[in-house]
């Protein structure tokens, strides 16, 4: 049965719309791009599956060079080793052979030369040691014929003297008798330590104790941090200090406090604390009310801790 030519131009017209329509032809790019990518895919495939083969040919290669080279020496047999081992260790002797010989030879020829120069220079029977040094009969004298003086080690107490001096104007210097112990501490604000002067019962002076750690007593103006110009005074007389002493109690647990102590440095007429001699360079420790009197002077010094 034939088609109408209404029917037929329909179809072309349905035709003609479908090729227009932006589904098909976003269809149609999506097969195109599909088909691309698949060539793409078995292209890479194809040069992979090569490459793979290239390696793989070359690994082979290797291993077959290296099971020769195995069967090789397999096959070489033992009495040519053990020639090659011993023309190895007989080239290293006669190397060693010849360097021992070498020296050997060195050794001789030096000891010679050193015999004939000793000949020709002296003439008779060899000095002894002492005359070879002091060069006499023709010896070898030494380079440096002067006697070396030997070093001394001793101490001369000149780095200790001028650590511990003070320079005057005149450029004299002065050697203190007394430096500060590792323990010395100027008293904490709250101990108020303060010195009564008496001369019969007249206070003379009061000193706050309290502002510094040492205090030096003495006839030396220059020097001293608390002048005494009685006669039967030492210059440099003794030293009332300042020290951080630590105990434990009965639990264990370190206490520390800084207290005054008194040490004479060795005068002529001695310190006397409450109306007694106290020993020479030995420190000794002050309590409140405390009395202190300086060689036969009659002014008393007594310690008094200010109340809180």
């Amino acid at each position: 049965m034939e088609s109408s030519p209404k029917s037929t131009l329909r179809d072309k017209e349905e035709k003609y719309r479908r090729q227009k329509s932006p589904s098909y032809d976003s269809s149609e790019e999506e097969r195109r791009r599909r088909r691309r990518r698949k060539e793409r895919e078995r292209r890479e495939e194809d040069e992979g599956n090569s490459q793979r083969s290239h390696r793989r040919d070359k690994y082979d290669e290797k291993h077959e060079d290296r099971d020769r080279n195995n069967k090789r020496r397999r096959t070489r047999s033992p009495e040519s080793s053990s020639r090659r081992k011993d023309d190895t260790s007989s080239r290293h002797r006669s190397y060693k052979d010849d360097s021992y010989r070498s020296r050997e030879d060195d050794v001789r020829h030096s000891k010679v030369e050193s015999a004939s120069e000793i000949a020709r220079k002296s003439r008779g029977p060899l000095p002894s040691q002492e005359a070879s040094f002091k060069g006499e009969h023709g010896a070898l004298v030494p380079l440096d014929e002067a006697e070396k003086q030997k070093p001394n080690f001793g101490t001369t107490g000149l780095l200790a003297a001028a650590s511990n001096s003070v320079a005057q104007i005149d450029g004299s210097s002065i050697v203190l008798k007394y430096h500060e112990p590792a323990e010395a501490r100027k008293p904490p604000s709250k101990d108020q330590w303060k010195l009564f002067v008496f001369k019969g019962a007249d206070i003379l002076e009061t000193l706050d104790l309290s502002v510094r750690s040492c205090w030096l007593v003495g006839k030396d103006l220059a020097v001293v941090d608390m002048p005494a110009e009685h006669p039967t005074i030492s210059k440099q007389h003794a030293v009332i200090q300042f020290r951080y002493i630590e105990k434990r109690n009965e639990f264990g647990d370190k206490l520390g406090k800084v207290k005054p102590y008194l040490i004479d440095l060795e005068s002529t007429n001695g310190t006397m604390l409450n109306k007694d001699k106290i020993s020479p360079s030995r420190y000794v420790e002050l309590r409140d009310k405390d009395m202190i009197q300086f060689g036969h002077s009659t002014r008393e010094y007594v310690l008094m801790l200010s109340p809180r």
